[in-house]
């Protein structure tokens, strides 16, 4: 008769390994929450300002950021009213909805960055980097943007109403139904831009560069357009009531009336 097998081990009561196996996969489920919850959390309006940081709702009202790097930052809603950003960089932030009334924020790195329907209302943005930005709907009214950089920027039916727009790059930036009325833009850069039915009533177009610009149904009435380079642009149904054209190069720029004004017109299209 064979003997019995001793070396086998006791089973473990099925209780045991159940409670066992449940303890288990209670503190995975744990650890799978307690990661999730950390990574989704948003940052507090305490955190440092770094780079990506996430300002959402945050009262930061008169904070001095000069030359802080905040690159990549999230900023939604955020009241930044008053605040000092000089030289900061906020390439790819996210300021949508902020609130920077009167911020200063004069030679910021601001290429990429988007201020959708932000309050920049009297914000001083001298020699500021915007290329790229989207400005969509954001209020600019009395802004201080002398020589900024905004190639390629999106400012449709942004409200520009009496900004210092002086020296400005807007070349190739899109100004669709955005309000420059009294803005001032001489000597701007407005190559290739498109200024679609934009309201530029009384605005300052000295000596300005307009290159093949897509001016058609803008109001232009009583705007000073002396000097000011137009070869090759779009103003057919423009409104030029009363605007100046004193000196103004008109060559092959499509008329209000579809006429293609001839080589040599200078302040009228012949």
């Amino acid at each position: 008769m064979p003997e019995p097998f001793t070396n086998m081990r006791p089973k473990r009561p099925h209780s045991e390994q159940h409670r066992s196996c449940c303890i288990a996969r209670q503190a995975l489920i744990g650890l799978v929450v307690s990661l999730l919850a950390s990574a989704a959390a948003p940052a507090a309006c305490d955190d440092p300002p770094t780079r990506g940081v996430i300002w959402t709702d945050c009262n930061k009202q008169g904070i001095d950021l000069r030359g802080k790097d905040l690159r990549g930052a999230t900023l939604l809603r955020s009241n930044l009213a008053g605040a000092d950003l000089r030289k900061v960089k906020l390439s790819g932030a996210d300021l949508s909805m902020v609130d920077l009334r009167e911020a200063r924020l004069d030679k910021a790195r601001l290429s990429r960055t988007r201020f959708l329907k932000a309050d920049m209302r009297g914000a001083e943005l001298k020699g500021a980097r915007l290329d790229g930005a989207t400005l969509d709907r954001a209020a600019l009214g009395k802004a201080q943007l002398e020589e900024a950089k905004l190639r390629g920027a999106s400012l449709y039916q942004t409200d520009l109403a009496g900004a210092n727009l002086r020296g400005a790059d807007l070349s190739e930036a899109d100004l669709s139904q955005a309000i420059l009325s009294e803005a001032d833009l001489t000597d701007a850069l407005l190559t290739r831009a498109s200024l679609q039915r934009a309201d530029m009533e009384d605005a300052a177009l000295v000596n300005a560069n307009l290159q093949h610009a897509n001016l058609a149904e803008a109001t232009l009435s009583f705007a000073d357009l002396s000097n000011a380079d137009l070869t090759a642009a779009i103003l057919v149904k423009a409104v030029l009531s009363d605007a100046i054209l004193d000196g103004a190069t008109l060559d092959k720029a499509r008329w209000v009336d579809r006429r293609r004004c001839g080589a040599g017109s200078v302040g009228e299209c012949r």
